[in-house]
């Protein structure tokens, strides 16, 4: 298949482009498009075989539910059977945003897309681009990021041909991602509300609004409730340590990885903050790439993805990333970085070293 890669303004999105997607996924296709989180792979969320599609396409495993992206809470109406208290509260302080609630679904929404579940997943993205395809296709957009399954999350048009350069008929290309994390997945479909999936909304601003929320431990005896809970996922194709703690000792512990690699003949890359970055790049690692700043650990969410998918072109063999703290969006990174290495966590207290 022959890919069209379409270059997108998000102050101006054009016309012509946007009613070119929207015609693939009135007709059943697929077409990739940004949002603020990640880039998603659409197709039409109750056009069943359509969302077999996506499934194929990323090699993405059956019971990995999708989430369905709509314009507003008017189009997310129809999908649902009960539009909750928490549920209203939650779509005026977040949508448009990186918030996905799980909710009872309706008979619109086909089982493909829930992976057979009995609730749907359903955000109002605030990317512009995102916005105006949806609201020219007039359709719910279900839409995972638009990886291959197990991937690194693309946050750029240029991550998106990589993986699916061929698979997919049309790449609206609109740049970098603003959040660089997929969002948050909140089910409120029954009790307490509970966090499947951290993300760009922080525990801490569910709480302020709705009081006390639970976060979920995902198991493997029973069937994923959103994306991300069961399966690998982010994974570079390198061998990733994730080494968190004490500062100092973290620092010594990197180095002497850098070193281990190095006597092995590895090529070993580095992801860490702004601060750590000239002692770890003094230890000469083969790459080394700046997450951002401790302080700003919005920037660390931001670049994650676009470091890890670094190191798979640049072929690095050992990367050793820097942990975060897990507080706020730090929890969101920290989340994506364990999944990414298969929960390869290297803890260090001050009495290691």
């Amino acid at each position: 298949m022959e890919t069209k890669r379409i270059y997108i303004s998000t102050s101006q999105p054009g016309r012509e482009a946007l009613a070119e997607a929207a015609r693939i996924l009135r007709d059943g296709g697929l077409v990739a498009f940004p949002t603020e989180t990640v880039y998603g792979l659409g197709a039409n969320a109750v056009d069943a075989a359509a969302c077999a599609q996506i499934f194929r396409v990323k090699g993405r495993p059956q019971d990995n539910p999708l989430i369905v992206h709509v314009s507003g809470k008017a189009e997310a109406l129809p999908l649902i059977r009960e539009w909750s208290e928490a549920a209203e509260l939650c779509a005026r302080k977040f949508w448009p945003g990186p918030l996905t609630l799980v909710l009872p679904k309706s008979s619109v929404i086909p089982d493909e897309v829930t992976a057979g579940l009995d609730t749907v997943a359903i955000r109002v993205p605030s990317h512009p681009v995102a916005l105006a395809l949806i609201e020219e296709t007039g359709l719910p957009v279900a839409a995972p990021s638009a990886n291959l399954s197990g991937r690194p999350s693309p946050t750029s048009g240029a991550h998106v041909w990589q993986d699916l350069r061929g698979a997919v008929p049309l790449i609206l290309d609109a740049g970098s991602t603003q959040v660089g994390l997929e969002s948050t997945v909140l089910d409120l479909s029954a009790g307490i509300p509970t966090i499947l999936r951290p993300g760009g909304v922080t525990r801490e601003q569910l709480e302020r609004l709705l009081g006390q929320v639970s976060v979920d431990k995902p198991s493997s005896d029973r069937p994923p409730k959103a994306p991300g809970m069961k399966y690998r996922h982010y994974a570079p194709k390198g061998d990733l340590q994730v080494i968190g703690g004490v500062r100092e000792k973290g620092l010594e512990r990197m180095a002497e990885e850098i070193a281990k690699a190095h006597r092995r003949n590895k090529k070993v890359g580095v992801l860490c903050t702004l601060e750590s970055a000239p002692v770890l790049h003094a230890q000469l690692p083969d790459l080394l790439f700046v997450l951002g700043s401790e302080g700003r650990p919005e920037e660390m969410a931001s670049n994650l993805f676009e470091g890890l998918r670094l190191c798979d072109s640049q072929e690095i063999e050992v990367i050793l990333a820097e942990g975060t703290e897990e507080s706020g969006i730090g929890v969101a990174v920290m989340n994506r970085l364990k999944k990414a290495a298969g929960q390869k966590v290297i803890p260090i207290s001050p009495a290691q070293g």
